[in-house]
C-alpha cells in the first residue's frame, strides 16, 4: 500500500484520478424523461438564441424572478422618458343624476304636451281621498280640565256665584264639568241647602267660570327669539313650564334680530288680552312683574338671573334644576328660549303647549282682518272651483338661497350676488377655513329650494290645470323677472298678498316681516291645499294647525325633494312617464296626511292624540263640523 501523495507526481505509481461527478438530477432528468425541458437545437438567428439564453438562465436559476419587478419599473421609466407631456390626457367627469339645475330645459321640453294634455279640472276637489279608520279627529278642549293636576277648584271662588241663586249660607257645592255635542264645555253646580232640598242647578260656560288656581311660586321672564314661528315655539314651551311649575309668567318679550330685522312686540302680532284670558284657569299670565319685585334688581331686567337651558332640555331639568331657583329668587329669565324644552314630555306638558297653540294665540285684530279679508278674495277668485285654491310656501328669496349655497342657472352674476349676501347675512360662517361645500351634493340630498318652475312643473304634474287659483306665501322672489314667468305662464290665477291687497292696506305691515307672515300664515291655513317646498317653521306649525282643524288630516302636498331632483335633470323623461311620478307623490302625501305623533315628534307638527280626540263614525253623525 502507497501513502496518498497530493503533490503531482509524473510518476507511474501515482494514483488515478476521481471518476467525474454524476449530472445534476435536474438536468439528468430532463434529458430522460418526456415533457420536460429539452433544450433541441441551438437556434439559428442571434434573436434566437438570445431568447434561448435567457429562457435557460430563468429556468435555471428561478431566484432571477425577484428582480423581476426591478426590471419592469426600469422598462417603464425608460418608456416614459421617450412621451411627450405637452399633451395632457382629459378626464371626462360625468355628474351625479340630480347634482345639475336643467329644470328650465326640462320645462321646454315638457311644454308642448303639457298643454295638450287633457288634466281634470276638479283635480283640488278629489285630491284628498285617504281618511282615518273608523272615524276621525276633532279638538277635544274639555282635555284642558284639571290639565296641571294643579288646578284645583274653590268653593269660595263659587260662593258669590251662587248666594243670590239659593239665599243659603251652609251648603255642599259639587261643581261637574262636562262637554256638549256641539263641543261646548260647561261648568254645572249642584247646590243643597240646609234642608236637604235640592237648590236651582246653575249652568255657567267654561269661559266664565273661574278655577282657583294655587298660590304662585314665582315669575319667569322669557325672550322669544328667532322669526314668527320660532317665536311661537318659545311662547308654547313658556307657558307649559310656567304651568308645569305653577308659576307665573309674564308676557314674552320678542328678540330683535339682524335678519328679520321686526321691532315688533307681543300685542304687535297676538291679541294679548285673549291670549290671557284663554289661560286664566290654567296659567297665570301678567304684562309685567310687580315694582316691588323688580327694586331688587334696579329695575333692570338684565340683572334678573338667567338661566342658561341646553337645547331639547326634559321637563324633569326644569322641576329639579329651575324649580329651586325660582322659590330661591322668586323670579328667572330665559333668554334665548327656543327649542329649550323637549318634544317628549308627560301629557300634561304636551296639553298646555296645545292650549297655547291652537286656542290661546289669535292674530292681533288689524292682522286677523286683513288675513280674513284676503282668505274672501281668494275664495271669490276660486268661484270656478267652489272657492278652493292651493297655496304654495314659496322660499326661494335671495337670503334663502344664499344660505342654501346651491347653484342656478343665474351665472357669474348669480355667484356674486349669493357671495355677497352671504357675506352680509353670515358675515364669515361659509369662508371659514377648511369648509368645503359641494353644491351638487346639497341639490341631491334635496336641500335646495325649489324654483318657481320647479313647483309648477310638479302641480301641473298631479293633475292641476291651468284654472287653479293659487296663492303664493313668500317674500321677495330672488331675480324674480325671470324666476316667476314660468310660473305664471303654467298658472296664470296665482295671486299674492300684493296682488290682493293695495298698498294702502298693506302699509300697517309692510315693513315688518312677521307681521306678513302671519298674514300668510292665514291664508294658506284655510286653503283646500298646502303645498310646502322647504323646511322650515312656517310649514312645521301650518301642518299640525291644518291637522287640528281638518280631522287630523293636514291636506298638505309634501314633495319627496330627493326623487325630485333626480326627475328634473333627467332630459329623457316624457310627459307620461313625468305625470305618473307626480301622481304617485301625490297619493304618498295624501296617505302620510293623517299621523299620530310618535314619542320625539313635534307637537306643533302632529296634535293627535294629545290636542284631539278620535271620535268613531257614530259619534261624528252626531257633531257638526268643525268651522
Amino acid at each position: 500500500m502507497h501513502a496518498y501523495n497530493r503533490l503531482p507526481s509524473s510518476g507511474h505509481n501515482s494514483p488515478s484520478s476521481p471518476p467525474s461527478p454524476l449530472l445534476s438530477p435536474r438536468l439528468r432528468h430532463g434529458r430522460s424523461k418526456a415533457g420536460r425541458f429539452t433544450p433541441g437545437p441551438a437556434p439559428k438567428s442571434l434573436a434566437q438564441r438570445v431568447a434561448w439564453v435567457l429562457l435557460s438562465v430563468l429556468l435555471r436559476r428561478q431566484g432571477i424572478f425577484l428582480f423581476a419587478p426591478l426590471l419592469y419599473i426600469s422598462g417603464m421609466l425608460f418608456y416614459m422618458g421617450t412621451m411627450s407631456f405637452d399633451v395632457v390626457p382629459i378626464i371626462t367627469h360625468r355628474p351625479a343624476p340630480g347634482s345639475v339645475y336643467r329644470s328650465p330645459q326640462l320645462y321646454s321640453k315638457l311644454r308642448p304636451e303639457m298643454d295638450s294634455a287633457n288634466s281634470s279640472a276638479d283635480a283640488i276637489s278629489t285630491v284628498w281621498k285617504h281618511s282615518y279608520k273608523g272615524g276621525h279627529w276633532r279638538p277635544c278642549t274639555n282635555k284642558f280640565s284639571g290639565v296641571s293636576g294643579k288646578l284645583n277648584l274653590f268653593i269660595k271662588a263659587m260662593e258669590d256665584g251662587f248666594r243670590n241663586s239659593c239665599k243659603v249660607q251652609d251648603r255642599h257645592v259639587v261643581l261637574l264639568k262636562f262637554s256638549r255635542d256641539d263641543g261646548e264645555d260647561l261648568i254645572a253646580s249642584n247646590v243643597d241647602n240646609d234642608d236637604g232640598n235640592n237648590c236651582s242647578m246653575v249652568v255657567k260656560s267654561d269661559d266664565e267660570f273661574e278655577y282657583g288656581l294655587p298660590e304662585s311660586n314665582g315669575y319667569i321672564l322669557v325672550e322669544a327669539n328667532g322669526g314668527l314661528n320660532q317665536q311661537r315655539t318659545s311662547i308654547c314651551n313658556a307657558v307649559a313650564v310656567a304651568g308645569y311649575l305653577n308659576a307665573t309668567l309674564v308676557i314674552p318679550h320678542f328678540h330683535y334680530h339682524s335678519i328679520w330685522r321686526d321691532p315688533s312686540k307681543f300685542g304687535d302680532i297676538y291679541d294679548d288680552d285673549y291670549f290671557v284670558r284663554s289661560l286664566k284657569n290654567y296659567v297665570w299670565v301678567v304684562d309685567k312683574i310687580p315694582e316691588y319685585i323688580m327694586e331688587r334688581f334696579d329695575f333692570n331686567v338684565s340683572n334678573v338671573y338667567n338661566f342658561r337651558v341646553k337645547a331639547w332640555a326634559s321637563i324633569q331639568f326644569y322641576r329639579d334644576t329651575v324649580l329651586p331657583k325660582l322659590l330661591e329668587e322668586k323670579v328667572i329669565r330665559f333668554s334665548p328660549f327656543a327649542n329649550r324644552l323637549s318634544f317628549d314630555a308627560p301629557p300634561v306638558v304636551q296639553r298646555l303647549r296645545c292650549l297655547a297653540n291652537y286656542e290661546a294665540l289669535r292674530f292681533s285684530s288689524p292682522l286677523l282682518t286683513m288675513g280674513d279679508t284676503l282668505v274672501a278674495r281668494m275664495k271669490e277668485r276660486s268661484s270656478n272651483n267652489s272657492g278652493k285654491y292651493i297655496s304654495v310656501h314659496l322660499r326661494f328669496e335671495e337670503d334663502m338661497v344664499a344660505f342654501s349655497c346651491c347653484i342656478y342657472d343665474g351665472g357669474e352674476k348669480e355667484k356674486k350676488d349669493m357671495e355677497a349676501a352671504r357675506e352680509r347675512g353670515w358675515k364669515g360662517k361659509f369662508t371659514k377655513p377648511g369648509r368645503v361645500i359641494r353644491p351638487g351634493s346639497i341639490r341631491v340630498n334635496g336641500k335646495c329650494p325649489l324654483t318657481p318652475v320647479e313647483v309648477g312643473l310638479m302641480l301641473r304634474g298631479m293633475g292641476f290645470d291651468k284654472s287653479t287659483s293659487i296663492y303664493l306665501a313668500s317674500g321677495m322672489i330672488y331675480d324674480s323677472e325671470r324666476y316667476m314667468a314660468p310660473l305664471v305662464e303654467m298658472f296664470p290665477l296665482l295671486q299674492t298678498k300684493e296682488m290682493l291687497a293695495s298698498p294702502e292696506e298693506l302699509a300697517p305691515f309692510k315693513n315688518y316681516s312677521s307681521r306678513m307672515a302671519a298674514i300668510d300664515y292665514t291664508v294658506c291655513l284655510h286653503s283646500e291645499v298646502f303645498v310646502t317646498t322647504q323646511g322650515g317653521n312656517f310649514p312645521h306649525f301650518l301642518l299640525g294647525h291644518r291637522r287640528y282643524m281638518y280631522g287630523g288630516h293636514s291636506k298638505t302636498i309634501r314633495p319627496d325633494k330627493r326623487k325630485l331632483a333626480v326627475i328634473f335633470a333627467n332630459p329623457n323623461i316624457g310627459w307620461k312617464s313625468f305625470k305618473r311620478q307626480m301622481l304617485s307623490m301625490r297619493a304618498h302625501s295624501d296617505s302620510k296626511g293623517i299621523a299620530l305623533k310618535r314619542p320625539n315628534d313635534s307637537i306643533y307638527s302632529f296634535p293627535c292624540p294629545d290636542c284631539m280626540c278620535h271620535m268613531n263614525k257614530t259619534e261624528d253623525s252626531r257633531s257638526p263640523p268643525v268651522t
